[in-house]
C-alpha cells in the first residue's frame, strides 16, 4: 500500500508548489486564492479536495443543474458537490494500488477542471 512518501514523491516527480498543512496533508499551491488542491491520506484511499466557491444565496438551482451537467460531461474523475455552504470538486483513489500515472491523471483533471469551469461558475459568485 501507498503511503506518504509516495504521494510526496508523485508530487516532486510533477514538480508541484506544495506545501504540508498537516499530517498526511498537502496542499498543491494553484496561484488562485481559494482554489487549492489539497491531498490527504485516509486509509484505504488518496483524498483529493478543491474549494471551488461558496454555496450563493441567488440561482442556486441553475448552479446544482449546471454542476451536475459538469459532473457528467467534463469530468474523468471525482466530481463536484457540497460540503457545508461550499462547492468542492472532490475524488479518491484507493491507495493499494495507486501509481504516479493515476495520481497525475487524478491531479491534471481536476486542475483542467477548475480552470475551464471557472468561466461558467464564475456568473454565481457574483450573485453570492
Amino acid at each position: 500500500m501507498k503511503g506518504r512518501d509516495d504521494i510526496e514523491s508523485y508530487l516532486l516527480r510533477m514538480d508541484l508548489p506544495y506545501e504540508e498543512i498537516g499530517q498526511d496533508t498537502w496542499m498543491i499551491n494553484s496561484g488562485q486564492k481559494d482554489q487549492n488542491l489539497v491531498v490527504r491520506l485516509a486509509s484505504p484511499v488518496a483524498v483529493f479536495r478543491c474549494k471551488i466557491m461558496d454555496v450563493p444565496e441567488k440561482g442556486r438551482e441553475d448552479l446544482f443543474r449546471l454542476l451536475l451537467e459538469l459532473n457528467i460531461a467534463d469530468l474523468l474523475h471525482g466530481a463536484y458537490g457540497i460540503e457545508g455552504s461550499a462547492i468542492v470538486l472532490s475524488d479518491a483513489l484507493e491507495l493499494e494500488n495507486l501509481d504516479f500515472n493515476e495520481f497525475q491523471a487524478t491531479v491534471e483533471d481536476m486542475s483542467l477542471a477548475v480552470a475551464n469551469h471557472q468561466a461558467k461558475l464564475s456568473r454565481f459568485k457574483k450573485s453570492a
